[in-house]
């Protein structure tokens, strides 16, 4: 009779399982200081967006540069960030069509001038 589960996926599994149970052991960070003040809407998430890869070299260097505003209104915010950062690929999409249209299709042209044999 064939296992379903290999020796392989419990081993996976048991490791999964101990990253989520110490990961509940992780310090929390006080987050109220941050709350208070300016509240980020549609248009910080934007501009936090277009500003994202300069943020991620910055967050590398210095620990009080952070890339996602912890005081921000929610969705709205997020929907900004993600349009920002060019997720989805919302800007991507005429280029993207350009690489296709300018491909060659290699099976059409291979195999117009074949011979049939019967």
């Amino acid at each position: 009779m064939k296992t379903f589960i290999s020796q392989r996926d419990i081993l996976i599994m048991i490791f999964m399982a101990l990253v989520i149970l110490l990961s509940g052991c992780a310090n929390n960070e006080v987050v109220k200081q941050c709350l208070t003040g300016h509240t980020y809407g549609f248009l910080g998430g934007l501009w936090h967006g277009f500003i994202a890869p300069f943020d991620f070299i910055g967050m590398l260097f210095n620990d009080k540069i952070t890339m996602y505003a912890q005081n921000n209104n929610g969705g709205l915010y997020a929907l900004g960030f993600l349009l920002g950062s060019g997720g989805w690929g919302f800007f991507g999409s005429k280029g993207a069509n350009k690489v296709r249209s300018g491909r060659d299709h290699v099976q059409s042209q291979r195999f117009d001038n074949a011979e049939i044999v019967e």
